[in-house]
Order: structure tokens, then sequence, then C-alpha cells
């Protein structure tokens, strides 16, 4: 009889929650779902679909580039397209992507400058792919009702916290607690 024995295989890492508003500089990468929709610009399979609810978002994964939480690694979606509400879910991924963009760039949402409109602008997710920006985290309940770590917001550089975060390398030693926003 063939068997495994894992009794000598590390024991994975299990991580902490971190803080909620926790500023940190992150690295994006979107996990391939495979799906494109021509119509609407989601090409190189960057897209996912949700089979059951037809839901369409991208699987990101978040790495933690410096601080005191370096190299750890959050999952979080950002929406693209939903039939029960498209507009409110599609909404808040743009918003996001915008964020993204943005904060990777040096820009503020508000900077109407000709570099600051094609700094947000991207022919396809691929681009956004490896951005490297600032990001706050939150904390939500997942569907088994146990805590987890999310991005869902990006930093932009009128934020007082900004610049020192994103020159941080991963020599870095300390994480950021955004204590501004009361939520």
């Amino acid at each position: 009889m063939t068997y495994y024995d894992f009794n000598t295989a590390e024991i994975a890492n299990h991580y902490d929650l971190i803080a909620k508003g926790t500023l940190a500089k992150v690295q994006l990468k979107i996990n391939l779902g495979g799906h494109n929709d021509e119509e609407r610009g989601w090409t190189g399979g960057y897209a996912t679909m949700n089979e059951y609810t037809g839901a369409v978002y991208l699987r990101c994964e978040f790495t933690i580039l410096a601080g005191e939480h370096m190299g750890h690694k959050i999952w979080s979606m950002i929406g693209l397209f939903s039939h029960k509400n498209d507009n409110v879910w599609a909404n808040m991924g743009r918003s996001f992507i915008r964020g993204i963009l943005s904060s990777r760039s040096g820009f503020t949402d508000q900077d109407e400058s000709p570099q600051g409109i094609a700094a947000r602008q991207i022919t396809s997710f691929a681009e956004l792919d490896g951005s490297e920006f600032v990001a706050r985290i939150d904390v939500e309940k997942d569907a088994n009702g146990n805590e987890r770590n999310v991005i869902k917001t990006a930093i932009t550089s009128e934020h007082k916290q900004y610049k020192q975060i994103m020159e941080q390398t991963s020599s870095a030693t300390n994480a950021f607690i955004d204590d501004e926003i009361p939520w």
C-alpha cells in the first residue's frame, strides 16, 4: 500500500489579522479566470465569471511589499459585473481601479492634468497586473462568518503618509494605521 507521510512537511504559515485601517505598500497580482468579453474590453483571460451567479470580477492577490507585514498576502475581488447589482458593484470596482491607477502613478484622484488623465487609462487588465500602490487594509467576514483581511481602497498622493509608504523598501520595519478614517 502506498501512503504519503506529511509529518515532515513545513507547518503552514497562519497570519493574524492585520488591523483595520492599516496602510501598506502592496503589489497587485490578478489571478487569471479565463473569462473574456470582447464587447466590454475584458480580454486576456483576466476576468473570472462565477458559474452560479454570472457575476464577473478580477480575482486579486495583494502582497505587502514592506513593513511589519511584509510578505503577507491578501485576496480580494474587484467587481466588474453583476446581474443583481451591476451599477453598484461595477462602479465600486471601477472606483477602486481608478484609485489603484492614481496611487501607482503618484497622482490624486482629482488631478485633471493631461498626465493625470493618461495615468488612469489602460487598454487591458494586463496593464493593471503587477501594480504597486498604497492600500488601506480592511477586515470583513467571509461566507462562513470568519474575519479576514480585504483591500478595497487605494490611497492616493494627497494622503499625508502616501509618500513615506510608497518610498518604503523591504528593509522597512513599520506599518501605518490610518487613524483619520472614522470607520
